[in-house]
């Protein structure tokens, strides 16, 4: 197959723990061939098919000077045998525009994986709402006196915005209320914003757990982001550690429940984030900790994903 991958630059990836890199290293072990291009480097003139600027690249297995990349040449997204949607967060109006410009693309023919449909309806932190059997309990919401009200009922509360990623605008507020008000104009910049707040769970000291979905099916194995120092975040850009493990029965119990049906709307690959019992995201625009899970079990992700992007490809027009 030849391969486009819609990505950061490639002089951004760490490649000792990015999830794209080691996607297209599976795929070209595999013989297929890779394109890369960024997401400015989408167009669409009326009359025409959605085309972008891309490179062909080779991977060189060394640390340093890991690819070699031909000249820009222009390509309609249709002519790919696969296009994989791999920007990061966050999911601003130029990501929104991106995914028309790749629906598009997929009325001429792509095969765009994840849908761009399905990642536009499911905005990684409210697409948990559908699930509330699943959450702590969670309130969306602009205004002040009702995070006030929420505050007030569960004493000890986490308020972040809706597109942040990484952990970046996550705040923890104890049952003194220390510094509610503050924080809630910060993140609902004085009710011109949305606010998601939760319950907080204590059990995020034994870590975020990123529980993979891949073509309907669970990854036996996750990555627990373990919080370190007085931190009470676990994502790991935010000096989370990083501890893979095998699915507990709750973690079992809701990737079978919500597997299937994400995979029905579009969606290849999704990353739940779960904390103790709690769902409390669905990532779908670039999950990783691939290499993370594959280092420590032994389980290889990268393989289960190129796998399913084979089936996947095989079973479209």
């Amino acid at each position: 197959m030849h391969l486009l991958f819609i990505a950061d630059p490639l002089e951004t990836f760490k490649i000792a723990k990015d999830t794209t890199f080691a996607m297209m290293r599976e795929a070209q072990r595999r013989g297929h061939t890779l394109a890369v291009c960024e997401p400015s480097q989408l167009s669409w003139r009326s009359g025409a098919r959605v085309h972008a600027q891309v490179r062909e690249v080779a991977l060189t297995g060394r640390a340093d000077d890991w690819y070699t990349a031909g000249p820009l040449r222009q390509v309609a997204l249709a002519d790919f045998d696969a296009v994989l949607m791999r920007k990061d967060p966050p999911f601003d109006s130029e990501y929104f525009y991106a995914t028309h410009l790749l629906e598009q693309a997929e009325r001429e023919g792509a095969r765009v994986f994840n849908q761009p449909r399905a990642l536009r309806d499911h905005p990684e932190k409210l697409a948990i709402m559908e699930f509330a059997q699943f959450c702590a309990p969670t309130l969306v919401t602009r205004d002040a006196q009702e995070i006030r009200a929420f505050h007030a009922e569960h004493q000890d509360i986490i308020l972040k915005p809706l597109d942040g990623m990484g952990g970046m605008g996550i705040f923890r507020v104890g049952p003194d209320g220390l510094n509610l008000g503050s924080i809630t104009e910060t993140l609902n910049r004085h009710g011109a914003q949305t606010v998601m707040v939760q319950k907080f769970v204590p059990e995020i000291v034994q870590g975020d757990k990123r529980v993979l979905l891949i073509g309907g099916a669970p990854v036996p194995f996750c990555l627990a982001r373990i919080p370190q120092g007085s931190e009470v975040r676990g994502n790991l850009a935010a000096g989370g550690k990083g501890v893979a493990q095998p699915l507990s029965p709750r973690d079992w119990e809701i990737a079978r429940t919500l597997a299937p049906i994400l995979h029905a709307r579009g969606l290849l690959l999704v990353g739940l984030d779960v904390i103790g019992d709690y769902l409390t995201e669905i990532n779908v625009t670039s999950p990783t900790c691939f290499q993370e899970i594959h280092a420590q079990t032994g389980c290889d992700v990268a393989h289960l994903f190129i796998s399913a992007l084979e089936a996947a490809v095989a079973t479209l027009p």
